[in-house]
This record gives structure tokens, C-alpha cells and sequence, in this order.
């Protein structure tokens, strides 16, 4: 007779309704609850940011999450001019949306909704965040502080106000430890129109300044430019004073820009005729030594009008063309070496800070003291063009146009890419 084996469940282990199954099973189920990091969410006014809210709630109630993050990343400086206002408004967002989040967990029927802490915070509000790089770091430090890893954005989320920087800001968060995601939640079928709320106190600063531009092209003492010129400055005032203004103007702080303003067109038309001089000694030699080269400079200016207002006074200057502005990035195109030196010692950025912060602003060192500058072209230069890094080219090769070996280098990197036989290894050579 052959031997009968053990019963089921004695000796095995892994059979169906064991003791010691069961307690493995939920020692796994703990370890996998206690791993799960809490969650940081950036929270800006949006159309969907209540939907995220709902879901973050949920995942974070099912995950077994410590902690939702509800974070906003300061667009203004503690001590700025209605630094504390900006501030206040901010937390009266922030205190929304954890009431939101309190409320979902409350109504949510996963068994670890009860031990989710909603916490909200500032962040940046003590330094001057220009980029999505600053705003990557601040976030990086928050999570790391409070055993945060992973990062679940609103997919109607504008940091600080400005759209153009969501895609840089998730390709900057991929760059770190943090797990990114977008919530995958119902956006509307067509965004809100790109304009603010009409105010007064706008409507009133745009009629000043159109009225006061379009009596200096004329004259103020003849009546019917009088006339002409208050009936045009209120058709501005009305058409435009919801999208050309990002703020109301306040005092002291508008008076003081433009008192600073000023002061800034002389030193700029210095600057225009500087630099007309010397382009026109470089026209008029017979060896035209020209020396044209792409190149970038991160700036600290902020975004928006005070960007907008350097970008424009280095195109104003002869030798120098803003060719694009990307986050706090400027590509110049420089025409001989002294318009590039002279761009990279920052007079311009510094009157620019000048202008719109103050004379303590003005302090900060320039870019080349920061080291915050890259030549893009050229056998000077120091960093490939971005064109060149998006396509998957060779930097040598776009660099510096006499170099022989930019074909053989694309064309070894070419072959490489067609004899892997891993697809994964393929995807990458593409990605990239």
C-alpha cells in the first residue's frame, strides 16, 4: 500500500486557509502599507483641481499613504511689495483644498483613510525662484524632509501663473528620486480665456498710460487731440485692461518702477549708442571681424514684463538679437565678441532687476559671476545647441561647423543604433 502523504495544511505552508499563509499574508500587506510615502500635490487655482483632489484622496486612502501634501510654490518674495497679500491668497487656496481632502477621506471606505494627514505649506517663499530647475529643487527638499516619493500633479496645473513652464517642470521632476504622475481625472473640453479679473485700479493705470502716449505723439494744448486721445484711451482701457496688466498697480510700488523707469531709458540709449559705435567700426573695417555665436544666459529677473522689458533692451542693442526666452533662460545671438562679453557681464540684467526691485536687487551678482552663461556655437563654445540635444545630433557637429569629425561621429552613432538587438536599447537611442 502506498504511503498516504501529509493532510492538507499540516506541512505545507502555502495551502489554502493556513495559519502561517494568512499571517504572511498580512505581514506583506503591512510592509507594503508602511513603504508608502506620503504624497505632494502643487496646488494652484484650476478646473480640474478638485478632481484631483478627490483622487489623490482615494489612491493615497488605498495605498495606505502617511500624509497628502498640499503645496503651492510662492510666486513672490517674503518682503516683496504685497508679499503678504500674495501669501494670504495663497492659503486661502491651500485651506480649500485640504478641506476638500479632509472631506474625501472622511466619505472614503478604504480602512486607511482614517490615518491620512492632510498637511499644507508654502514653499520658496525666502528666496527668488526663476525656472522650473528652482521650483524641481524646492519640491525635492520638501520631499525629502518629509519622507515624500511621490509627486501628483493637476493636469490643468500652471506653476506660479505660467503655463509654458508645466513641461519643463515634469521633465525636471523625471530628472529626480520622486515618482510623477498626472491625475487622471476629466479635463474641461475648452480653458478658460487668458485674461484676469477687470479692476479699477487697472482700468484707471491703462487709461493714464495710453492717454499720456498718445498726447505726447500730439499736442496736449489742441483740443481735438485732447478729445481724440481720451476717446482712444478708453476703448484701450476697456479692450485690453483684463490681459495687459498681471497685477494691480499699488502704492508705492508702480510709482517707484516707474521713477526707476526713467531713470533706466537714458542709461539704455547710452547702451543703444555704445554699441552702434562699435558695430559701425566693425561694418566699416575691411576685414569685417565678425564673430556671430548663439548663446545662453539664465537670468534673474522673473518672468513676465520685467523679462519681456530685458529681452527687448538687448534686441534694442546693435550686436545683440534675443532669439528665444525659455523659462528663465535667454538664447542671444551675438554679432562680434564684445557684444558677447558685454552680454555676459550683465549691465542690462541689472538695471532690469533695478527697475522692478530696487537697488537691492540690482546687487546680485551677474551672470558671469553666477556662471550662468554658455557659448552654443563656435570654437569657444562651451555647451551644445539645444536643437541639436532634442533631435539626438551631434553636438560637435552643430557646434562648430569646420570640425571634421561631426559626419563620422553621426555616422558611428547611426550604425550603433541600427545593430542593437534590443528593442529597449533602440527606444532609448530615440528618446533621446
Amino acid at each position: 500500500m502506498a504511503d498516504a502523504g501529509p493532510p492538507p495544511g499540516d506541512d505545507d505552508p502555502v495551502a489554502a486557509g493556513s495559519p502561517d499563509a494568512a499571517a504572511t499574508s498580512d505581514a506583506d500587506a503591512a510592509t507594503e502599507s508602511a513603504s508608502a510615502g506620503a504624497v505632494i500635490v502643487p496646488v494652484e487655482p484650476s478646473s480640474t483641481l478638485r478632481s484631483t483632489i478627490a483622487h489623490v484622496a482615494e489612491a493615497a486612502a488605498a495605498a495606505g499613504a502617511p500624509a497628502i501634501h498640499l503645496v503651492e510654490i510662492a510666486s513672490w518674495r517674503n518682503g516683496d511689495p504685497e508679499s503678504d497679500e500674495r501669501a494670504a491668497a495663497a492659503d486661502r487656496v491651500l485651506d480649500r483644498a485640504a478641506a476638500w481632502a479632509s472631506a474625501d477621506l472622511d466619505d472614503s471606505e478604504a480602512d486607511g483613510a482614517a490615518d491620512v494627514e492632510v498637511v499644507t505649506a508654502v514653499l520658496g517663499a525666502d528666496d527668488y525662484l526663476f525656472g522650473a530647475d528652482d521650483y524641481v529643487r524646492v519640491l525635492a527638499e520638501y520631499a525629502e524632509e518629509n519622507d515624500a516619493d511621490r509627486v501628483v500633479l493637476d493636469p490643468e496645473y500652471t506653476p506660479v501663473g505660467n503655463t509654458t513652464l508645466l513641461q519643463p517642470l515634469e521633465f525636471a521632476l523625471s530628472n529626480t528620486p520622486l515618482s510623477v504622475e498626472t491625475a487622471p481625472v476629466d479635463r474641461p473640453t475648452r480653458r478658460e480665456r487668458f485674461r484676469t479679473e477687470a479692476t479699477t485700479g487697472r482700468f484707471v493705470a491703462l487709461f493714464g498710460l495710453s492717454l499720456a502716449f498718445y498726447l505726447l505723439l500730439g499736442d496736449p494744448t489742441y483740443p481735438f487731440d485732447l478729445v481724440t486721445g481720451v476717446a482712444t484711451a478708453a476703448v484701450v482701457s476697456i479692450t485690453l485692461s483684463r490681459v495687459s496688466l498681471d497685477s494691480n498697480p499699488a502704492f508705492p510700488r508702480t510709482p517707484m518702477r516707474i521713477a526707476r523707469g526713467i531713470i533706466y531709458v537714458p542709461v539704455l540709449l547710452f547702451e543703444i549708442v555704445k554699441a552702434n559705435l562699435v558695430v559701425a567700426r566693425v561694418i566699416l573695417d575691411p576685414r569685417l571681424p565678425i564673430e556671430p555665436t548663439l548663446n545662453r544666459m539664465r537670468v534673474i529677473v522673473g518672468s513676465g514684463l520685467p523679462l519681456m522689458t530685458l529681452a527687448n533692451s538687448i534686441t534694442l542693442t546693435p550686436g545683440t538679437l534675443t532669439v528665444r526666452a525659455r523659462d528663465s533662460d535667454l538664447y542671444v545671438h551675438s554679432l562680434v565678441p564684445w557684444a558677447r562679453e558685454g552680454l555676459f557681464d550683465g549691465p542690462l540684467e541689472r538695471w532690469t532687476r533695478f527697475v522692478y526691485y530696487g537697488r537691492r536687487a540690482a546687487r546680485l551678482p551677474s551672470p558671469r559671476e553666477r556662471d550662468d552663461i554658455a557659448v552654443l556655437q563656435g570654437p569657444d563654445a562651451t555647451e551644445e545647441l539645444p536643437i541639436a540635444a532634442a533631435d539626438g545630433g551631434d553636438p560637435g557637429s552643430s557646434g562648430d561647423p569646420g570640425s571634421g569629425g561631426g559626419d563620422e561621429s553621426s555616422d558611428d552613432a547611426s550604425v550603433e543604433a541600427e545593430s542593437s538587438d534590443d528593442p529597449s536599447d533602440a527606444d532609448e537611442v530615440t528618446d533621446r
